[in-house]
């Protein structure tokens, strides 16, 4: 299959010729021979800047570490994750000598996986200032499937920008699309598509992390449920081998809790009791009991469910040990994570009023089916 990436290197760069380009990127963004864009666009086209996302330009930055901008040779290189909110959109001066902007960054399918929310803020600062943008497409790895709740008014942030389901089934080029229509209407954007086969599996191309603790495809699999362990006081296993495959907490009883969970019968999973030791963040040196979630079958899973499922079963064996997440998290300290992630206080609090699995995750599926119908106009591949 090609990549959009691909696709603008078999045609020489044309499209960018005698144009001075921007270029949002990571070190993830590889062609079909493992180069990356940032290196194809230095020896092919006038590179004049280079924008990193969260990670960073060169994509070893932890969660939450704002990062420096400075020169990568020639090339002015400026960060979008600082010390701010306002330092994820570009300003009017950093795009002032560009003639394009272009972005290129793998993406994993996941509404709170933040790189989407920065090709959105892009979008929204080149249609301010009349610049072009052309997004060069990727597969979304976990293909068209849509699940979770969308963003509520009010809970809108870095983790959820825009009203979206958790795990969108979209491409970055189908969701500038999307964005366009109902954003940035006024925006000069291409797309340059994959061309890809009717059958794509996260499997079949080389896996380089994005970011820190997205290690394998695997990882991305679990990534849009795990990550709103991020909302709470469990360890979601930054700091081990596994990141978001691992769940835990020092007084929890894995094995208690993983024959919990697999009673639910839930299909393309099962849960595995393992104990781990985080080397940082949360409960850094101490030794947490828990489970691993065992992808068996990935086209049934459905990781949104399993993390709410999961997230009920620790706070209801750890009790008055359990607790929300309360420091400021993206940026936004009056709104707790969890809700930032959830997209509002609608799950927390029947959570907390003890309200079924089944009660809290009912209104999910019309707004899936909601946004299926609003994403269809903005589709470029099959369904």
């Amino acid at each position: 299959m090609s990549t959009g990436l691909d696709v603008l290197r078999d045609a020489d760069f044309a499209p960018l010729r005698g144009k001075r380009v921007g270029l949002v990127t990571h070190p993830a963004a590889l062609d079909g021979h493992l180069c990356s864009a940032a290196e194809l666009f230095v020896e092919r086209v006038n590179l004049v800047a280079l924008f990193g996302p969260e990670h960073g330009i060169n994509g070893e930055a932890q969660d939450l570490i704002p990062v420096a901008g400075g020169s990568k040779g020639p090339v002015r290189v400026y960060s979008l994750y600082g010390e701010t909110f306002d330092s994820l959109k570009p300003t009017p001066a950093m795009l002032a000598s560009l003639d394009v902007l272009v972005i290129d960054m793998v993406d994993v399918g996941s509404r709170y996986y933040t790189f989407q929310a920065t090709m959105l803020y892009c979008l929204e600062a080149c249609a301010a200032v009349g610049l072009p943008v052309m997004v060069l497409d990727r597969p979304n790895p976990l293909g068209r499937t849509v699940e979770g709740p969308t963003i509520q008014p009010g809970f809108e942030s870095f983790v959820g920008p825009h009203p979206i389901c958790t795990r969108h089934g979209m491409t970055m080029g189908e969701l500038a699309r999307l964005y366009r229509a109902e954003r940035v209407p006024g925006l000069n954007l291409t797309v340059v598509p994959c061309e890809w086969p009717e059958v794509y599996r996260i499997e079949s191309r080389f896996w380089l992390p994005p970011s820190p603790n997205m290690p394998t495809g695997d990882t991305a699999l679990v990534y849009p449920g795990m990550c709103l362990i991020e909302g709470t006081n469990l360890s979601e296993g930054r700091g081990t081998t596994r990141p978001f495959e691992n769940v835990g907490h020092p007084d929890a009883d894995g094995r208690a809790i993983a024959v919990a969970v697999n009673a639910h019968s839930f299909p393309g999973f099962r849960c595995l009791p393992v104990s781990f030791r985080p080397t940082f963040q949360k409960h850094a040196g101490r030794t947490c009991a828990g489970v691993m979630t065992a992808v068996t079958d990935p086209y049934s899973f459905r990781p949104v469910k399993t993390g709410l499922l999961l997230l009920s079963a620790f706070r209801d064996f750890l009790g008055n040990a359990f607790r929300w997440r309360t420091d400021t998290y993206e940026f936004v300290s009056q709104i707790p994570a969890i809700d930032l992630l959830f997209g509002s206080d609608r799950e927390r609090k029947a959570i907390e009023a003890g309200a079924s699995y089944w009660d809290i995750i009912t209104p999910w599926k019309s707004e899936e089916i909601a946004f299926c119908e609003r994403r269809k106009p903005y589709l470029l591949y099959s369904e």
